[in-house]
């Protein structure tokens, strides 16, 4: 079963139902992972999701990254991707599978940038950033190929457009 922990700062607080966006956009990118069965096994898959702001998401990115600027999404993978496919029933039941967080001020210029809606551009990044919880990256070319093409099909199964124009999250 998949739980998702949404925690929304006051400038996410819209018309947007950003808990079923969460969990939406979760089920989808894992749903086209390789690790599609995680969120049926016996036991609870816990992704934390934090929708904040561009200093909070800067301060990270400057301590576990090395870049002192703010991003549109950091992922904080919490279980190695090479035991994803081992995982069973943890002590109490749950595993955390990571942390994702979002910058709203840099989510909001792609987005518009982008002339995309805001809601459908920060769907993309949650399940970028889901997608980095499951190990996957963007390292080299043919890794953003791959990952671009497993965004894309988790997009289509929300009926979101593909957001890519040759260019690279």
């Amino acid at each position: 079963m998949l739980q998702i922990e949404l925690n929304a700062g006051p400038q996410w607080r819209d018309s947007n139902d950003w808990q079923k966006r969460g969990e939406q956009a979760a089920r989808a990118a894992l749903s086209v992972s390789s690790y599609g069965d995680l969120a049926e096994r016996n036991f609870a898959l816990e992704i934390s999701i934090k929708l904040s702001n561009n200093d909070e998401v800067q301060e990270l990115n400057s301590a576990y990254r090395g870049k002192d600027k703010p991003t549109n999404v950091l992922s904080f993978p919490l279980v190695p991707h090479d035991l994803l496919e081992s995982l069973s029933n943890s002590d109490d039941g749950e595993v955390l599978l990571g942390d994702v967080i979002m910058a709203h001020d840099v989510c909001a210029s792609e987005a518009e940038a982008k002339s995309v809606p805001m809601a459908d551009h920060a769907t993309h990044l949650l399940i970028h950033g889901v997608l980095h919880l499951l190990g996957y990256d963007h390292e080299t070319e043919s890794d953003a190929l791959i990952m671009e093409a497993l965004e894309v099909k988790a997009l289509q199964k929300l009926g979101i457009a593909n957001p890519y124009n040759d260019q690279h999250i």
